[in-house]
């Protein structure tokens, strides 16, 4: 007879048992549920108010699903603007940030894990100190860097201050410390550089945790419309976020449900990404916290 494996879980059949034990359990999984809910009603209210009529939108008291879903609100929606130019620019985008800075990263946070750095831990305290400082304070002293070396108005003014990521590097750091020791060691006995070494051994152990970057990356050039529509003046070359926002969000002659239908297209492809991709970015994350 075969028996049925089941995993042992934190909390056991016997453990639930127990009054104290099944309250608290009990409440555990309400306020995820309660956090679930948080989180997923913003996508519900944006897909759902634009399958509504105009009337539907402005109801009150205010209805959740609409009585009949109104699919021409999408056709009409593609009407008032067109994406195909920049869903490409920020192709673009997310591929020169996908290379350049992973490079720029991964080869700061190899030198600060496997090689012998001066001043190594105070260059480590340095980047975990910029982790605190808010991003917006980088805006002014970025953009007049970028001025002055005539990079306004240019994909290299994405793709050079997204190599500057303390967090991206501790966490790469993070994960190349749990690599063996041994394995540079011996590659450099015989005879590897440690550019070799970074590329034929860093970089083939640690797949997860640049996927998980990639991921992570492109959700913040997907979402990101205040700094590219900072440095980019040419309209041809603004990327899907900032041209969803001067032309979609800032419109005023546009009806609510036509924005909402356009929104939730601009909406799915980085949840679809994270969707498919789930795995490898929780893979990533706990893998980078293993310490070998």
């Amino acid at each position: 007879m075969s028996k049925t494996v089941r995993e042992r879980s934190i909390i056991s059949t016997f453990d639930l048992k127990r009054p104290q034990v099944a309250v608290g359990y009990g409440f555990m999984l309400l306020v995820l549920f309660l956090i679930a809910l948080t989180m997923l009603y913003p996508f519900g209210l944006t897909i759902f108010t634009s399958l509504k009529t105009r009337q539907e939108v402005f109801t009150f008291p205010p209805t959740f699903l609409p009585k009949i879903p109104q699919w021409s609100n999408y056709k009409e929606g593609f009407r008032f603007i067109s994406l195909g130019r920049p869903f490409l620019n920020t192709v673009i985008i997310y591929l020169g940030n996908a290379v350049i800075p992973m490079m720029i990263v991964g080869l700061a946070s190899f030198s600060l894990s496997q090689m012998k750095v001066p001043c190594r831990r105070w260059i480590v305290l340095f980047f975990m100190c910029t982790l605190m400082i808010p991003g917006a304070t980088y805006l002014i002293p970025s953009f007049l860097n970028l001025q002055s070396l005539g990079l306004i108005d240019s994909y290299w003014a994405l793709w050079l201050p997204a190599g500057a990521n303390a967090f991206n590097i501790m966490l790469l750091k993070s994960f190349f410390d749990g690599i063996h020791k041994e394995l540079f060691e011996a590659a450099r006995i015989d005879g590897a550089s440690e550019l070799r070494c970074f590329f034929r051994i860093a970089i083939p152990l640690s797949i997860p945790v640049f996927v998980t970057l990639l991921i992570f990356t492109f959700t913040a050039t997907w979402n990101d419309w205040y700094w590219p529509s900072l440095i980019l003046t040419t309209p041809a070359k603004l990327p899907i976020a900032p041209i969803v926002y001067q032309n979609i969000v800032k419109s005023t002659n546009l009806a609510l449900n036509i924005k909402f239908s356009i929104l939730s297209v601009v909406m799915l492809p980085p949840l679809v990404f994270f969707l498919i991709f789930q795995k490898q970015i929780m893979h990533g994350l706990n893998l980078s916290g293993i310490k070998g």
